[in-house]
């Protein structure tokens, strides 16, 4: 295995210090947030960006390198290991609120990134041992629809009003939670419909996957609140809404504010890479397995995201995802950075054209 298989091991620091958050208490328990959230964006502030390719031959070989898939797998007993460890350490006698507040952050923190991201990944896999695992790892987020609504709602509509996680210039990301979360679960349950009826099934059958991914989410709560009882639950809930949450940050930075040209009868350009924003800082793409490569990712979903490769056109946010996530939470400032860099890219086209 070498050093650039071993990189995306990185993210796994996460975990460790989800176990000190678990075990420890005081500010032990915000560790993993001040890493996420302070550390990363800091370093990244003074680090440049490596917009380097690999060439075709470096390429080929990751191509067919099992490690990049097997670390993504061990994301999966990872996640509910730490899960399970989790609703332990918040039924403990004594917790402080301080504590208890640390630990579901933290527990929302591995709900976004590795609940959500890497089922992100595995998700875009044709096999279905892949998926299912993808489906797996978005159940600790209860946030199963996204496999349906993302792979065949989002990479369709990218960048158009009929996409609900694609962000539209001067919107705060505040009212982008409430529009992208309530319609994209509805048009998960649109296209689950839509392909159920086209099997000849009845709808509210086993056979819509839409209705089989409630009952899982449902299986699971179930079993905590059985099990560690009704606090821990709503604690649960609030660690799988921070992990949702914190996939809808990215997605409001992914594409704010870009638009796909209309070319008639309700029908738009195919996704470009200037219809996605990018990043190229080294920490944020390693610990979301190179996810701020996301105009090649959309240009070609399938693609594994260990040769996910820079686009010279591609707009680029002015940091990393991490520090663009907080940027973001900060509209007025958001809007002035990014508005600019907006306006600049439409003289940009308009020139070239």
């Amino acid at each position: 295995m070498t050093i650039k298989v071993f990189k995306y091991l990185s993210p796994v620091l996460i975990y460790v210090g989800a176990y000190f958050s678990f075990t420890r208490t005081g500010v032990f328990t915000y560790f993993p947030i001040i890493y996420a959230f302070a550390i990363i964006p800091l370093i990244e502030l003074f680090l440049q960006s490596d917009p380097v390719n690999m060439s075709a031959a470096e390429e080929e070989i990751a191509k067919h390198n099992r490690w990049y898939d097997y670390m993504l797998y061990l994301m999966v007993p990872l996640q509910y290991a730490a899960l399970v460890f989790f609703l332990f350490s918040i039924t403990q006698v004594g917790i402080s609120i301080v504590d208890m507040l640390g630990r579901t952050l933290t527990m929302g923190l591995l709900c976004g990134t590795f609940g959500i991201n890497t089922a992100h990944e595995l998700g875009h896999r044709k096999n279905k041992a892949e998926q299912a695992m993808a489906k797996m790892l978005l159940a600790t987020s209860l946030y199963m629809h996204f496999f349906i609504e993302h792979n065949k709602g989002h990479h369709k509509h990218v960048a158009t009003p009929q996409d609900p996680s694609s962000a539209r210039r001067a919107e705060p990301v505040y009212l982008f939670y409430f529009r992208t979360i309530i319609y994209s679960y509805i048009s998960a349950w649109r296209i689950a419909n839509d392909e159920t009826r086209k099997a000849g099934r009845k709808i509210y059958s086993l056979y819509n996957d839409m209705l089989r991914a409630q009952l899982w989410q449902l299986l699971l709560v179930a079993s905590i609140f059985f099990i560690w009882g009704i606090a821990a639950t709503l604690l649960f809930f609030a660690a799988a809404f921070l992990g949702a949450l914190l996939l809808e940050t990215v997605n409001y930075i992914e594409h704010y504010g870009l638009q796909r040209k209309e070319t008639g009868d309700g029908k738009y350009e195919r996704a470009l890479a200037i219809h996605s924003w990018n990043s190229s800082h080294p920490l944020g793409r390693i610990m979301l397995f190179e996810l701020s490569r996301h105009s090649d990712h959309h240009y070609m979903a399938s693609r594994k995201y260990q040769i996910l490769r820079h686009h010279e056109e591609a707009p680029q946010l002015p940091t990393g995802y991490p520090g663009s996530m907080l940027l973001s939470l900060l509209p007025p400032l958001w809007f002035k950075i990014m508005h600019n860099k907006i306006d600049n890219l439409q003289k940009e086209n308009a020139h070239k054209s």
